[in-house]
């Protein structure tokens, strides 16, 4: 008798037990979700700001930086050089901020500002630069 009794309190404890675990399990489940989430929100929210906010890396009036495209360079490599050169803070919104808009990157040498927005910054790459003067003879 006293050994049927065991197991019955056994099998009460392997059944609490287990229901717990199940519990705890799908709460923390659910915890890694929510926080999953509100950090995807966080960074969606962010990007979209970056695309659509006409945001600079500076406080007028900004330092003038003097950037140089030359022939044959891919759009990506400009704008990483931009980034490396200060003048942006994320490549991936440019790169998408120029495909929305339609930009293209021309070759040349221009003069741009740390307070520009990244847009005002393809807009001027976006324009064919200035031939530089020939000597008068």
């Amino acid at each position: 008798m006293n050994r049927l009794k065991m197991s019955h309190i056994t099998r009460d404890i392997n059944r609490v037990t287990g229901t717990v675990i199940g519990i705890s399990g799908k709460l923390i489940l659910y915890a890694l979700v929510i926080l999953l989430l509100a950090e995807g929100i966080t960074r969606g929210y962010a990007f979209g700001h970056s695309l659509f906010y006409e945001s600079s890396v500076e406080q007028a009036p900004g330092r003038d930086i003097v950037v140089t495209v030359p022939d044959g360079q891919s759009d990506s490599d400009t704008i990483h050089e931009l980034k490396k050169d200060g003048l942006i803070d994320n490549e991936l919104a440019m790169r998408v901020q120029m495909k929305f808009y339609d930009y293209e990157i021309h070759p040349g040498t221009y003069t741009l500002n740390t307070s520009m927005s990244s847009k005002k910054m393809l807009q001027i790459l976006n324009e064919k630069a200035d031939k530089e003067e020939e000597p008068a003879s």
